[in-house]
């Protein structure tokens, strides 16, 4: 193996990791959009039904999707850094990067896991009008990681301090 093979392997696996990164942050912010979207439409229904069927699509897609989605994005970026002396750990642009997971990261975790359950437990009672409270909380939480991975995008785009 020449050194020239190295170097293409390393590029090789450079590539790989950002396609693989790319690809899971596109997941993680169009299911978010999508889900603010969606979520808008499902608080104007005025079925009592609809919120409780938000929730239940929510238990699936959260852990299979969006989850698996969100730690890649973080496990993937990491290899990035590793993989190439072009980036390292003190650089600002990486920092925001982390920056902006360490924020986003428990929004989803803690906050909109709490609010979609309080959700799904009110509309399980039949207590529509705090579902709907529940789930617009939810859908404030979700805007927020939204625009959260927005900054992040036009961080790892742009690379301030480069």
């Amino acid at each position: 193996m020449t050194s020239e093979d190295v170097t293409l392997a390393a590029q090789t696996l450079y590539d790989w990791l950002l396609f693989l990164h790319v690809l899971a942050a596109m997941v993680w912010v169009g299911g978010g959009v999508i889900l603010t979207v969606f979520v808008a439409r499902v608080l104007r229904d005025p079925d009592p039904g609809a919120v409780g069927r938000f929730t239940g699509s929510l238990r699936v897609i959260g852990p299979l999707v969006l989850a698996p989605a969100t730690v890649a994005v973080l496990g993937l970026g990491l290899g990035l850094v590793v993989d190439t002396d072009a980036w390292d750990f003190r650089q600002l642009w990486v920092q925001l990067g982390l920056g902006l997971f360490v924020a986003a990261f428990p929004i989803g975790a803690v906050w909109q896991s709490r609010t979609a359950l309080a959700a799904t437990r009110a509309a399980a009672r039949e207590d529509d009008a705090e579902a709907r409270l529940q789930l617009r909380r939810w859908s404030w939480g979700y805007r927020l990681v939204v625009l959260l991975l927005i900054v992040a995008a036009w961080d790892m785009t742009t690379k301030p301090g480069l």
